[in-house]
């Protein structure tokens, strides 16, 4: 037994010819792709008030406009198991008329063209409104009512939304944001996914944004159980969200990693795991001269082989 491996689109498929990039993911050893949509709408921009307004095509214009991805993946015998809805969903202090056309436009039409993707797991960032709200739970319920929005739609064409732990950064100082609670995510989700008889909701564990705010992997993941779709697998210093591949930061000279993969991977084993080793390792295709890209793209394939290895050891 072994697991599938994937990667993000970003920086390696483009829409002059998303087919090309598709070939090159296929060709490094990977079998899926998370599919970056939230490339079409940055949150750098987002977070500045400005809209460019890429979702404003109609349904149709959309498919017309992913097609070739669609078929470039087939093609290249890549499965787009997951994908990432635009972030933020919701700006606080923004215009009223930005975050409409964010719920209204944005969030329905990413599931749109998740379902014409052949996609079934969507993550979406809760929104980040503790300091202005004054709570976690009332937070939360904001982003419930989200859920709750599209949850008829995600019923509908199969899709799960992932919920996924993140992190608030004020200055040089990280402290957790939504999703850190494995515990309440538990809740949350079996309450929501009762309520409507299916699997609408689920979590994305972001091994970097777990090491920016010190959550132990192997609990978190443990706890979430089979709650557990997705995954954003990368590494960083512990102080930036960098988006490395792991084992690229240590604490010391003797090489002890700076996050604790020994944990993600015995929490993978002992929930038996069977999704997608998925790493979101993109900014580090942009380290690396355009010469050497496919080399990092087979790196990121061995160290998901070698993943895959531990978490299915002994196992029948």
């Amino acid at each position: 037994m072994s697991l599938e491996i994937g990667v993000q689109s970003k920086n390696v498929v483009y829409d002059e010819n998303p087919a090309e990039g598709f070939m090159r993911l296929k060709k490094a050893g990977f079998t899926c792709s998370d599919f970056s949509l939230n490339n079409y709408q940055k949150n750098t921009d987002l977070y500045q008030g400005v809209n460019n307004r890429f979702f404003d095509k109609s349904v149709n214009e959309l498919e017309e406009f992913f097609t070739p991805h669609k078929k470039g993946a087939e093609a290249a015998g890549i499965r787009i198991n997951q994908m990432h809805m635009p972030y933020p969903t919701f700006v606080p202090g923004e215009k009223t008329e930005l975050n409409d056309y964010l719920w209204n436009q944005v969030g329905p039409k990413s599931m749109e063209i998740c379902r014409f993707l052949g996609c079934h797991n969507i993550v979406i960032h809760g929104f980040k409104l503790t300091r202005y709200y004054g709570s976690e739970e009332a937070e939360w319920n904001k982003t419930q009512e989200f859920f709750e929005f599209l949850a008829p739609l995600a019923k509908e064409y199969g899709i799960t939304m992932c919920m996924e732990n993140l992190y608030n950064g004020y200055g040089a100082h990280m402290e957790e944001g939504p999703g850190c609670s494995a515990y309440k995510a538990v809740d949350r989700i079996d309450a929501l996914n009762d309520k409507y008889g299916a699997e609408v909701l689920g979590f994305c564990y972001d091994t970097g944004h777990g090491n920016l705010v010190g959550i132990d992997p192997y609990k978190f993941i443990t706890i979430l159980g089979k709650r557990l779709k997705v995954l954003h697998m990368h590494e960083n210093d512990g102080i930036g969200d960098l988006h490395q591949m792991p084992f690229t930061f240590t604490r010391t000279r003797e090489n002890t990693s700076v996050l604790d993969w020994d944990g993600v991977l015995q929490g993978l084993k002992e929930i038996s795991f069977d999704g997608v080793l998925s790493f979101e390792t993109a900014p580090i295709l942009d380290c690396f001269p355009e010469e050497l890209k496919d080399d990092v793209l087979h790196m990121i394939v061995r160290i998901g082989q070698y993943f895959s290895e531990r978490i299915c050891l002994d196992k029948r």
